[in-house]
């Protein structure tokens, strides 16, 4: 089964073509319920109409483009623009719309924005200022928000209870069941009258609704957990100027004429255009997949919603916003794609078919072979020409039970119980900081045998301040107030001048004050250490700040490792001075002076690197620092151990095929490693050497590692938006010990599932069994189809509630992954399913032969009260296999029992219900009152499978 489940069911856990997608869904063969089996798949057809979109987009931009470069050669000689300001616009105190904004930047109409006055004719016709920002108003912003719309994306209506009901009741046997429930409700009150002539039928109906009920309350909570999960997924911020302070905002909150700061790495949140900065390169591919980035400044000053900062960074006066932009209409129809169904979703949709086709075969047979008993029987008699109701009724429960048999037998939970288990695990993961933003990385993360970990703010804290100085060749320890005064006294005032002009210029960061008037540094850890180091020596950003003019500013990136900033000095001829921080080792400029900045390694790392040892994971250190500081991090964190090897990245560059091959196993420790070496080494780890690679980063230029990597973990806090789009899951507290939360919540999802699988495959087993041999050898099926209706719920819904919801244990980090060729359907869970199948077959199989004589049955009632105790048994046998399946190969299964609140709840709830359907529902369930002898028997041969789930466990496989 598992090669023919690896050639024809396997797809990846990122990135599958679409080929491979459809092509599995086409092996799919009998399907309950399509509407409920492929909810959780990915709409090709949604992503194909996104793909046309974005075509579209790239041609209508190229064209803008051009008509744009022609516009600025004849631009004199163009007449103005006709443009009439409606009414209810200038009503509101605003000189231009919203169409007339959208089709300048979505246009890149230079025409028509020379016509306004250009970007700052456009900010004083929105009623705005590109220093201060928006005024802070209520009522003008609400009028603002009502005229220019809100900065979010048409997303489909929540589905409501009814809505999971209907779909529930799509059901192919169900739907068959149900007109032989109301074909039997006809014939039985014509022939036995009423009420006595409907219980058969009106069972039948009950089981079914309880079945569509239990089944849409389960997939309505579950949706409600993804909707959950998507609003978190939505939560980004962004630095804006509101009335004149610099704030963090939510992008949904922006409007027209907010001003926006965006730095690298972010995501341009919606239309608008360029009001400062330097060097601003803009990635277009996410809108058109153009993979060519765009230059953007004061001459073509058009920014599009949904592209990334790739280079340098800019103010945007924002001008459209939500559905008017291209990239609302594009994510509108992208969030009805979905996700991409997960490596285990795919396989146990094929698990679901082969099983679902041997469970049709052996339905088929069932059915012909206890027609064929009736037939024999009849024309023994004498009747077979001659039919009555009975005999009718009698055809009809054949027919229902062949159909119940396909119901029992298709294992229609397999796929549903990996969302399940998915969902809780995604659910419980964000209380423990890990934000999942794929399916797919909770169970790959699962099988993760090597973990590829920045150092920065993942196994440091990111607090960084600077301790040392070496300014003017004196050294200096600033750790405290009386220190920084005794460096400002010893420094000369010219040194000193220069110092600050560079630390004040030469930055990614700023200086502001809050709306409480409190200073705030803004900006990554780094620079927020460094501007910390001006203020102390006396620095004033804005004065500093005002003093020289910026003529250009190139911003720190991995590539080049360093700042640049070239300033003009005033009242000196126009001379320039380029001030240089970054990398010591690169230079050629005069050294103003040296700091050294302390971040502590983050409490807890040290353990959790060793957790992850004793799990048989693999954990190296991917840096852009020097080798020195990345070894001492790596040896403090026992990542480098004695074996093992700490490489440069300009080194590793220049290996061959040969020697990467030797060395890749060995290496723990990257320093001074480009974007592509981290894209190398995680490409050569997962092709060459099989293995499942974790990846961590925060920067624009990890997105390409991460999105090669099985599993890419960008950093919450620290973590670019790039970063986080490129992404499976977000650490949202930046912290390595997470990483490991969320590998252990990985195998918990992955072992949980093979234990529902490994429960439900015994009871289709022992199912399908006893009713085909029963029917074969007395003519007759035990179980009726009201009673197998129940037996489906206990296996399918209520079992995946059960099983798939198992919190994870700290043993689970004791065994090695299951890597990337591990079986899902273990040597383990066969001997355990086959063992307890066999137990099952036999224990049933005597009571059917010997059960009257054991029970001291007798009377026309015998029959009945039998096959009441074979139900019982069976469904007990149910409930202590589901306790025996909490562990595969442990035998103590009463370990942290009563910490699963969901699973005792299910099974106190099959308990009580399985009481109600013997003593109360007798009538409509085909059962009888049980004394209580009887009830203990029943218990007890359900026990007895738990002793020999133990021996089983002890067998070697």
């Amino acid at each position: 089964m598992e090669s023919f489940l690896d050639d024809t069911f396997d797809v990846k856990a990122k990135h599958a073509p679409d080929e491979t997608l459809q092509k599995w869904r086409k092996l799919c063969g009998v399907v309950k319920n399509p509407k409920r089996r492929f909810r959780f798949t990915a709409n090709i057809s949604k992503r194909s109409e996104a793909a046309a979109m974005r075509r579209t987009n790239q041609e209508k931009l190229r064209i803008a483009v051009l008509v744009s470069k022609a516009a600025f050669q004849f631009i004199s000689s163009v007449s103005p623009s006709d443009y009439t300001v409606p009414s209810e616009v200038k009503a509101a105190g605003f000189d231009i719309c919203a169409d007339e904004l959208g089709s300048i930047v979505e246009g890149h109409d230079v025409k028509k924005l020379r016509f306004h006055g250009g970007v700052s004719g456009i900010a004083r016709k929105l009623c705005t200022s590109t220093n201060d920002g928006l005024p802070k108003d209520a009522d003008a912003l609400r009028r603002r928000q009502e005229l220019f719309g809100i900065n979010k994306f048409a997303e489909s209506e929540s589905r409501s209870f009814w809505v999971f009901v209907w779909e529930a009741l799509h059901d192919m046997t169900l739907m068959i069941l149900a007109v032989c429930a109301f074909v039997s409700l006809i014939v039985g009150i014509a022939t036995e009258g009423w009420p006595k002539g409907a219980h058969d039928g009106l069972g039948i109906v009950a089981s079914i609704m309880l079945v569509v009920f239990v089944t849409a309350t389960s997939d309505y909570r579950q949706s409600l957990q993804f909707k959950d999960l998507d609003k978190e997924k939505k939560k980004i911020s962004i630095q804006v100027t509101r009335n004149g302070f610099r704030q963090k905002m939510s992008i949904y909150d922006l409007l027209p004429g907010d001003i926006v700061h965006l730095a690298i790495g972010d995501q341009v949140p919606a239309d608008g255009l360029f009001v400062s900065g330097f060097s601003v390169l803009i990635d277009e591919s996410s809108l058109t997949g153009e993979s060519e980035p765009v230059m953007v400044g004061s001459e073509t000053p058009f920014l599009l919603s949904g592209t990334k900062v790739q280079d340098g960074s800019c103010k945007m006066l924002i001008t459209t916003v939500g559905m008017r932009t291209q990239w609302g209409k594009l994510m509108a129809t992208l969030s009805e794609g979905g996700d991409d169904e997960t490596p285990l979703q795919v396989k146990l949709n094929g698990v679901a078919t082969i099983i679902g086709k041997i469970g049709l075969f052996f339905a088929v047979i069932t059915f012909a072979v206890l027609v064929q008993g009736l037939l024999v029987r009849k024309w023994k008699d004498g009747s077979h020409v001659d039919w009555n109701a009975e005999e009718a009724m009698e055809m009809l429960e054949y027919f229902a039970i062949a159909v119940t048999i396909v119901v029992v037998a298709v294992p229609e939970g397999l796929p549903l119980a990996v969302t399940l288990s998915l969902a809780f695990a995604m659910k419980k993961m964000m209380n423990d900081k890990a934000l999942v933003r794929h399916l797919a990385a909770c169970e790959t993360m699962g099988s993760a045998t090597t973990i590829c970990s920045d150092k920065t703010g993942t196994l440091t804290t990111n607090h960084m301040t600077v301790v040392k100085s070496c300014i003017c060749m004196s050294v200096h320890e600033v750790g405290n107030p009386s220190k920084f005064a005794n460096l400002k006294s010893e420094l000369h005032d010219s040194a000193l001048k220069l110092l600050l002009q560079s630390i004040f210029n030469n930055t990614g960061g700023e200086v502001v004050m809050s709306k409480e008037g409190k200073r705030e540094i803004l900006g990554t850890p780094t620079e927020a250490a460094i501007l910390e180091f001006g203020l102390s020596l006396g620095g004033e950003f804005q004065a500093e700040r005002e003093a020289v003019k910026l003529v250009k500013l190139e911003p720190f990136n991995s590539t080049k490792k360093r700042m640049g900033a070239i300033v003009e000095l005033p009242g000196e001829g126009g001379r320039m001075r380029a001030h240089s921080k970054g990398a010591s080792e690169i230079s050629g400029y005069t050294c103003i002076g040296i700091v050294g900045i302390k971040d502590p390694v983050r409490p807890g790392v040290k353990e959790s690197v060793a957790v992850c040892h004793a799990a048989g994971i693999a954990v190296r250190m991917v840096t852009g620092d020097n080798i020195n500081t990345a070894k001492a991090i790596a040896r403090e964190c026992g990542i480098l151990t004695s074996d093992g090897i700490a490489i440069e990245g300009p080194v590793f560059r220049e290996k061959s095929q040969a020697e990467l091959l030797e060395l890749i196993p060995k290496i723990q420790v990257m320093a001074r490693s480009s974007p592509l070496d981290k894209h190398t080494l995680v490409k050569h780890l997962r092709t060459t050497f099989d293995d499942v690679v974790a990846v961590t980063g925060d920067g624009t230029n990890d997105a390409p590692a991460l999105h090669e990597a099985d599993i890419g973990l960008a950093m919450g806090i620290a973590g670019t938006e790039v970063a986080k789009e490129s992404a499976d899951v977000i650490i949202l507290d930046d912290n390595f010990s997470t990483i490991v939360t969320v590998a252990k919540w990985g195998r918990s999802v992955y072992i949980n599932i093979q234990k529902f699988v490994q429960f439900q495959l015994t009871v289709n087993v022992v199912a399908l069994v006893v009713n085909f041999s029963s029917a074969c050898m007395t003519g007759s099926a035990p179980l009726t189809a009201v009673q197998l209706l129940w037996v489906n719920m206990i296996m399918d819904t209520l079992g995946a509630l059960a099983l798939a919801t198992e919190p994870p244990n700290n043993e689970l980090m004791k065994r090695a992954p299951v890597g990337r060729k591990g079986h899902f359907i273990t040597n383990v869970m066969w001997r355990n399913i086959l063992g307890q199948s066999f137990y099952q077959f036999l224990i049933i199989w005597k009571l059917q032969a010997s059960g009257k004589l054991m029970f001291e049955l007798e009377g026309p009632n015998s029959d009945l009260v039998l096959n009441t105790i074979i139900f019982n048994s069976f469904v007990f046998c149910q409930v202590f296999n589901e306790i025996s399946s909490r562990e595969m190969e442990s035998i103590n299964v009463f370990r942290g029992i009563m910490n699963n609140y969901v699973f005792v709840m299910v099974l106190g709830a099959t308990v009580a219900f399985q009481i109600i359907i013997i003593e109360l529902l007798g009538t409509f369930a085909n059962t009888t009152h049980l004394t209580s002898h009887q009830w203990g028997a029943s218990v007890l041969i359900g026990f007895i499978g738990m002793p020999i789930a133990a021996i089983l466990k002890m067998v070697p496989v």
